[in-house]
């Protein structure tokens, strides 16, 4: 209500922008309003993002997701995607949700990501680590030892891949 004030006293917005640390334009955009309506037009409405959905509506959303994906169709996967239930919301009480805007919804209601832990039914624990004991170690290549390095293909580092035998092998060069 300070704005309003200096409206009345006749100050001038770079002035108000100043002192307020808001931009010209917005002191501009109240004065404005306060032509139009007094000091109740610079009256703050309150915040932007109201949930579109009320407790009952969310009550019966929570309902429909409790009953599961299978129950709306879905019995292929069973597991509620943000987008999913985005269109169930749309369903249920026509109102549009984007995904992000479903996920902070939800966030807001109590509601949390949960992944399923996917194991086939099938799944050998025990054949599994016999596996990875006695044939991974057959199949996966030995680790090069430590040897210091080059950025360069065509001068390798001294001692990193360099033939033990062969033309050229012990000789300095003396090209670097």
């Amino acid at each position: 209500m300070q704005a309003a004030q200096w409206f009345a006293e006749g100050r001038p917005n770079a002035w108000v922008a100043a002192e307020l640390r808001v931009g010209l334009r917005q002191v501009e955009k109240w004065r404005q309003a306060w032509r139009a309506g007094g000091t109740e037009a610079l009256r703050s409405k309150g915040p932007h993002g109201r949930p579109r959905l009320d407790d009952a509506q969310f009550a019966l959303l929570e309902a429909e997701l409790n009953r599961g994906p299978a129950a709306h169709g879905y019995a292929d996967d069973q597991r509620w995607t943000l987008g999913r239930v985005a269109g169930l919301i749309n369903k249920l009480f026509a109102i549009d949700y984007t995904v992000p805007g479903v996920s902070l919804l939800l966030r807001r209601n109590g509601w949390s990501v949960q992944v399923p832990g996917r194991r086939a039914i099938e799944r050998d624990e025990q054949a599994i680590a016999a596996w990875k004991r006695e044939v991974w170690p057959q199949v996966e290549a030995p680790r090069r030892t430590w040897a210091p390095g080059s950025v360069s293909k065509t001068r390798p580092a001294r001692g990193s891949g360099r033939p033990k035998d062969g033309p050229g092998a012990g000789v300095d060069t003396g090209r670097r």
